[in-house]
């Protein structure tokens, strides 16, 4: 009968479908969701469990799964089913990966990403009392999916659609077909499966009439159908995006962020934000953001892998690239650009500014229109600018250039030599007037367009 809980688990991810409903080239487990690629939610539900090993079973544009697998954890294994033959055939190419290893099997999908980890908690603990552990969900419309067939507590068969009956098509306790076995007993009863059904497939799920066969034993944990939603096609993948965004909104507002117009705000799979933020209208949220406690995202912000510390405010119309990092207190105003710069405490950035492979120190204030100048074509270079610095509104600061503590340009100035600290830095022409030729010049100006209307 079932095995202790503390066995060791592993992943087994099947990733090989096409997705020809999506109409894309793009694999069906890779298009986005929150930000990250479906695959990568069901991966993360897995390692919930801390598997000791991950196996990936890709297919179709199996070098790109294979390739965005590893940059999830590049101790996953992965291999390929060069036919797509059912699922139980997709599990069975992941027997060599296994090799030696005893203790639960998991088997998950690539294009399911809302598995909780404590739903998967539960199928593990089910183990105790089951040889193996099915995920069900009562569906509010049961439509194609597989039945699962009860007697009492005791999962008898799991029927799919095309292969039921009136009677069993009736029954609206449905296969997810997340299934947990030893490892050693799922792939001896995968040995066993035929493909003498209406699809002509080995099917994942006969495993289960084979184990009653043997004397084992079989249960299901259920949950919510919305773990369960499996994406097939463009609309699919647009409804999760939405159940994604209902969650993640709801989950911030519970934490105590407060977020005036939730509806309008884009989360990413990875979007953490501390109690006493606020969010206002419009702001998205790439990859790899945090927010602290206290700090004040302004309308139609966009921010991607950064940090914002305590009491900062950002925007409105800010965008912080990967690699921004704002200190306490710090200021980032309105059409605004941060990239690979750290922003020191207090510091203040508030307009029409660039800010990039740069380091600003507590308390400057830069002046609007200033852009620090990067980038020579082939190479990035830093520029660094010294606490209390005062940098005038359009100053250009070539790169690789320091402007010290407590130093100033003047406005205008275009800055490509070190400048020490307390001092001010003027790198610009000096102006000269041409009494009366803006007159003449307006005159010939409009002569010339009053000549050509005649024309």
């Amino acid at each position: 009968m079932g095995q202790a809980k503390h066995m060791t688990t592993a992943l087994i991810v099947l990733a090989a479908g096409k997705g020809t409903r999506m109409n894309s080239d793009l694999p069906k487990v890779l298009h986005p969701l929150a930000g990250a690629p479906l695959l990568v939610h069901a991966l993360q539900a897995g390692g919930a469990l801390d598997p000791a090993r991950t196996v990936v079973v890709t297919g179709h544009g199996g070098d790109l799964v294979e390739k965005a697998a590893q940059a999830f954890d590049d101790r996953i294994l992965c291999v390929r089913q060069t036919e797509q033959l059912g699922t139980a055939h997709a599990v069975a190419q992941a027997r060599p990966a296994l090799d030696g290893f005893t203790g639960n099997a998991v088997v998950l999908y690539g294009d399911t990403p809302f598995i909780t980890a404590e739903t998967l908690e539960a199928m593990i603990a089910a183990r105790q009392t089951h040889d193996i552990v099915v995920l069900g969900f009562e569906a509010a419309d049961p439509g194609r999916y597989g039945r699962l067939v009860m007697d009492g507590d005791a999962l008898q068969s799991i029927v799919e659609f095309k292969d039921a009956d009136a009677p069993t098509r009736a029954i609206t306790l449905c296969n997810s077909g997340v299934i947990c076995a030893d490892a050693d007993t799922l792939f001896s009863l995968i040995d066993a499966v035929g493909n003498d059904n209406a699809a002509g497939e080995y099917y994942l799920t006969d495993i289960v009439g084979l184990a009653g066969a043997r004397g084992l034993s079989a249960g299901v944990v259920t949950c919510d159908e919305s773990e369960t939603l499996g994406i097939n096609s463009r609309a699919e993948l647009f409804q999760a995006e939405q159940q994604f965004q209902r969650a993640a909104r709801a989950t911030a507002i519970e934490d105590g962020v407060f977020i005036p117009a939730p509806d309008t705000v884009i989360f990413a799979h990875d979007t953490y934000i501390g109690a006493d933020a606020l969010i206002e209208p419009y702001v998205v949220f790439a990859p790899g953001v945090t927010i602290e406690s206290g700090a004040t995202i302004r309308a139609f912000s966009h921010l991607e892998g950064c940090h914002v510390s305590r009491d900062a405010v950002v925007g409105p119309y800010a965008r912080l690239r990967p690699g921004a990092e704002l200190a306490e207190g710090a200021k980032v105003g309105n059409f605004v650009e941060i990239k690979n710069a750290v922003i020191d405490t207090g510091a203040k950035v508030n307009h029409l500014t660039y800010i990039g492979d740069a380091s600003v120190g507590a308390g400057a204030n830069i002046g609007a229109g200033t852009v620090t100048c990067n980038y020579d074509g082939y190479f990035k270079h830093h520029t660094t600018i010294g606490a209390g610095a005062f940098i005038g509104s359009s100053t250009m600061l070539v790169a690789p250039v320091t402007v010290g503590a407590g130093a100033m340009t003047g406005s205008g100035s275009v800055i490509t030599r070190d400048v020490p600290a307390g001092d001010l830095a003027l790198g610009r022409a000096a102006q000269v007037n041409k009494p009366g030729v803006a007159a003449r010049l307006m005159d010939k100006l409009k002569a010339l367009k009053a000549a050509a209307k005649k024309g």
